[in-house]
């Protein structure tokens, strides 16, 4: 079996447990009993016992050379209250206003720590996302809010809540987020499309490339641009895809994306630019938690040699 096909069948069994309610309460007992294993782990053990499993080889922690080694790197010795801070898509949102301006929040239209209160009467009449602050992954698009299944999505994110994603990547910055869900407009384009996010990887506060993923709930591509927005050739987990127009807004994104990267040695700014303004999205401290294959491998190298760490500087 290849590994692309361990990782779709990885991504199906996790989405059958997370989004489904037969699926977890058949997983669940085994979700237990492997969670109780991995909570034995040392941080040091597992991110290493974790790298291994998803890059095919063991990692040298004293000397991480590549992108995907460093990232693992930071996740075991680059830890403040910041990362947390921001890394909780609520709390996030007073820095974003502090830092840039509040006029790149997309607006906020509810929040709870208590899943029984997403209920319609609650909710706008109009599209928006409802998605986790303290998770990776855990969001749900909402249409119409009339032919929602509401208890059922009650049920899913009280299961939500009761999770904390730091133990199943060690990422340090989820630990003590205080777990909630928000609830967010859903952004769209002229033509109601979801449009696409820019990824903005920045290195020791400086933006270094930008990832565009195209047709994300289909058959997905990806892109990298440099800072001139020229296509880096660069085959990152998804082939390339037709070469996007640099965007009217890149270097305004690109200025607001190192004002906000430079407290960080490395940090994924996300932004989304719709019907002419740029929407702040997430920050990210560890991109797919450090462990996503280049098909073109000299790209793992060629980026982690940029990126500086204080010990290495």
């Amino acid at each position: 079996m290849s590994n692309l096909t361990k990782r779709t069948l990885r991504g199906r069994i996790s989405d059958l447990y997370r989004k489904t309610t037969i699926g977890y309460y058949l997983l669940h007992p085994f979700y237990k009993i492997y969670e109780f294993g991995i909570r034995l782990m040392s941080d040091k053990f597992f991110v290493k016992w974790y790298f291994k499993r998803y890059m095919g080889y063991s990692i040298d922690l004293d000397n991480p050379q590549t992108l995907n080694e460093k990232i693992t790197w930071l996740k075991l010795y680059d830890r403040s209250d910041l990362h947390t801070l921001v890394a909780d898509k609520y709390t996030v949102r007073s820095h974003i206003k502090e830092k840039i301006g509040e006029e790149y929040l997309i607006p906020l239209l509810y929040q709870t720590r208590d899943a029984s209160q997403l209920k319609p009467e609650n909710l706008p009449d109009k599209s928006f996302i409802i998605k986790n602050n303290h998770d990776s992954g855990g969001y749900m698009i909402v249409k119409d809010k009339s032919t929602v299944d509401w208890p059922k999505v009650q049920k899913q994110f009280k299961r939500y809540l009761k999770e904390n994603f730091y133990y199943s990547t060690r990422e340090w910055q989820y630990k003590n987020i205080v777990p909630r869900v928000v609830v967010e407009e859903l952004l769209t384009t002229e033509n109601g499309e979801i449009p696409n996010d820019y990824k903005c990887h920045c290195f020791n506060g400086k933006l270094v490339f930008v990832h565009v993923d195209i047709d994300r709930f289909g058959d997905r591509r990806r892109n990298l641009y440099d800072t001139n927005w020229d296509l880096i050739p660069c085959v990152w987990q998804y082939e390339n895809g037709e070469i996007e127009k640099k965007p009217e807004l890149f270097e305004k994104m690109k200025k607001l994306a190192e004002t906000l990267a430079k407290d960080f040695i490395y940090a994924r700014i996300d932004f989304y630019i719709v019907k002419g303004r740029i929407y702040f999205g997430e920050i990210s401290f560890h991109h797919h938690s450090g462990t996503q294959k280049f098909k073109t491998p000299k790209c793992d190298l060629k980026f982690g040699q940029l990126l500086k760490l204080p010990n290495l500087l």
